[in-house]
């Protein structure tokens, strides 16, 4: 018996911390290359997705991803070479944007208007934290779609520096999305999935009393729209107000309906993508909750054997070995 015959609780009880850790990464992409064939698709308008298929506007092959996926690698390859050095995170999603670096086509074929805009910047001043748009009308989902890297790399400060941790995360977002909304995002983010790869309870985890999330709000509050989300908004709805919006707030909220309420890795990351709309950044964020709680192992076997190009997923999974 393998752990795909368990039940969702005992795949999560079962999964070892590296598991999970690797599951958080490879979930993100199992979600985002789910739901790239039917992106900027409308809820109801498309069959419902069950596996890989190809197509979507980009036109890629079963089990290629997007951006998401892109920018996680580049993240990933920026800790694990430079160490924390935001200057060259920007230059390696420069290096995806304009050469191709980290895109499973070898070629940039996707990219927001936000981050673009932001790399832009970067490239004229060379300032990182000045690139990202600090707008509130410019809260995209682009750097909630990438974290996992951060709190696979910085684990260790979990339970004991949250603080830390989160302002990290947020460090990790300013390159290109310096809303207060994705700030807050991804400090929350940060660390819910820092709690989940270290074997935490699900409902402890995303109780709105948690203590980690109390530190966070003694720093510095959330941001209100990422405080209701907190607060349990997506356990009172279901679509059409859960919706697969680019806009990281719906964003988050999505990927937390999706991933609360569902039994396995697999039900999960289908609830988000079938979301529609942008349902690959959907899928990448709900796939690294559900990835670091169900771990590795929790993912369908057929689903990590189709991801494309795997073997640069693989050194982006190197992050672990230099974890502190």
């Amino acid at each position: 018996m393998g752990l795909s015959d368990f039940s969702g609780e005992q795949q999560h009880e079962a999964a070892a911390v590296p598991d999970r850790q690797r599951g958080c990464l490879i979930g993100l992409a199992v979600g985002d290359a789910l739901g790239a064939a039917v992106e900027f698709r409308q809820p109801g308008s498309f069959e419902p997705v069950t596996g890989y298929r190809a197509g979507g506007p980009h036109g890629l092959a079963p089990g290629e991803w997007t951006d998401d996926t892109s920018m996680a690698l580049a993240l990933a390859d920026s800790i694990c070479c430079a160490g924390w050095d935001l200057s060259d995170q920007a230059q390696r999603y420069v290096a995806w944007w304009k050469q191709g670096q980290y895109s499973v086509t070898d070629r940039c074929f996707d990219i927001g208007n936000a981050t673009a805009a932001a790399l832009s910047r970067f490239e004229q001043y060379a300032d990182p934290l000045k690139s990202g748009d600090t707008a509130e009308s410019s809260s995209g989902n682009g750097s909630i779609m990438r974290l996992a890297p951060v709190p696979m790399h910085f684990l260790s400060l979990f339970p004991g520096d949250v603080n830390r941790l989160a302002e990290l995360a947020a460090e990790s977002s300013v390159t290109t999305h310096a809303s207060p909304q994705c700030l807050s995002a991804c400090r929350v983010m940060g660390v819910m999935l820092a709690g989940l790869m270290q074997g935490l309870d699900r409902d402890e985890v995303l109780s709105p009393t948690w203590g980690p999330l109390q530190q966070l709000r003694d720093a510095a509050p959330l941001h209100p729209a990422i405080e209701t989300v907190v607060s349990g908004s997506y356990r009172k709805q279901q679509p059409p107000q859960i919706s697969g919006s680019g806009y990281v707030v719906k964003s988050l909220e999505a990927a937390l309906w999706a991933f609360q309420s569902s039994e396995s890795f697999e039900e999960a990351v289908l609830k988000a993508v079938n979301l529609g709309d942008d349902a690959d950044t959907t899928g990448a964020v709900c796939g690294q909750f559900a990835g670091a709680y169900w771990g590795e192992s929790g993912i369908p076997q057929a689903w990590r054997s189709g991801l494309a190009r795997m073997a640069m997923i693989e050194r982006a999974l190197a992050v672990i070995d230099g974890a502190e």
